[in-house]
């Protein structure tokens, strides 16, 4: 799926700016939660970006100054308590589908959070490249209030590796909110910035890396993620044969042109 400026999706807003994809959901009387329908839809987005080559970097902004609410009361966890097993396991494995296509999509994803980014809705902004945040955030891993396990959609394996193991065991036990400053003081935000910026401010970055070489961007996230379970010596030889590849483009070949010329390069991509 290469025309992502054509999609129309029926569960949440899509925008493009430039090669940069924006995402909204868009349940702002609610506090943009998620239904069985919007996960799906997400999911399979996501999954298309890895096929697009019309999209280098995707922002996902709060609407009506929230960023996600989690799993919607009403329409998921009700019928869920009524589900069997099998059922059960096709719905988790699904939320999880999402996290697995935003880390597996190849472009970097930021994330915009204002005000309550709870449950699923902490979980997407977790599973994204990077995070910016207003001081009025408020991000939890509510799993635990609600009679379940802090071990949802990867947060057990992510959210330790972001803001330290600690620090994680607390939130995914207690269920509390994290503040924002506690958010940037433990990594867990880029940085924060005036909620009338933060949109700006999240474009300006995304605009800033879709500049840049964006298949060599790819490879940084496949990366990231892929280095997670690998030794130290297995992740060197990993990154010695990427950049190999990478030193194979034109874009590296651009750069170094440019950079006798006492240019600036522009990168293609390619």
């Amino acid at each position: 799926m290469s025309a992502m400026a054509d999609l129309k999706p029926r569960h949440f807003l899509w925008r493009m700016e430039g090669s940069v994809a924006l995402i909204q959901l868009d349940r702002p009387e609610r506090k943009n939660p998620l239904t069985f329908e919007s996960y799906a839809e997400l999911r399979d987005t996501f999954r298309a970006l890895a096929y697009a080559e019309d999209v280098d970097a995707v922002v996902i902004l709060p609407n009506g100054g929230n960023f996600c609410s989690g799993g919607d009361v009403h329409d998921i966890i009700g019928p869920l308590v009524k589900m069997d097993m099998k059922g059960l396991l096709a719905f988790t494995r699904m939320t999880g589908d999402l996290v697995k296509a935003m880390l597996a999509c190849g472009k970097p994803i930021i994330s915009a959070v204002d005000g309550v980014a709870v449950g699923a809705g902490a979980i997407i902004a977790m599973a994204s490249d990077m995070r910016l945040a207003t001081p009025e955030a408020k991000t939890g891993f509510l799993f635990t209030r609600v009679g379940l396990a802090g071990c949802d959609m990867g947060a057990c394996a992510m959210l330790p590796r972001i803001i330290g193991q600690g620090r994680a065991a607390e939130l995914l036990y207690t269920g509390r909110t994290m503040s924002a400053e506690e958010g940037e003081r433990w990594g867990f935000y880029n940085r924060l910035v005036s909620a009338d910026a933060l949109e700006a401010e999240a474009l300006g970055l995304a605009a800033r890396i879709a500049a840049g070489p964006t298949f060599a961007h790819g490879i940084t996230k496949t990366q990231l993620n892929q280095e997670w379970s690998m030794g130290l010596e297995q992740a060197i030889e990993a990154e010695a044969q990427a950049q190999a590849i990478c030193m194979q483009t034109k874009d590296f070949e651009r750069a170094y042109r440019a950079f006798v010329a006492r240019e600036k390069p522009v990168f293609e991509g390619d």
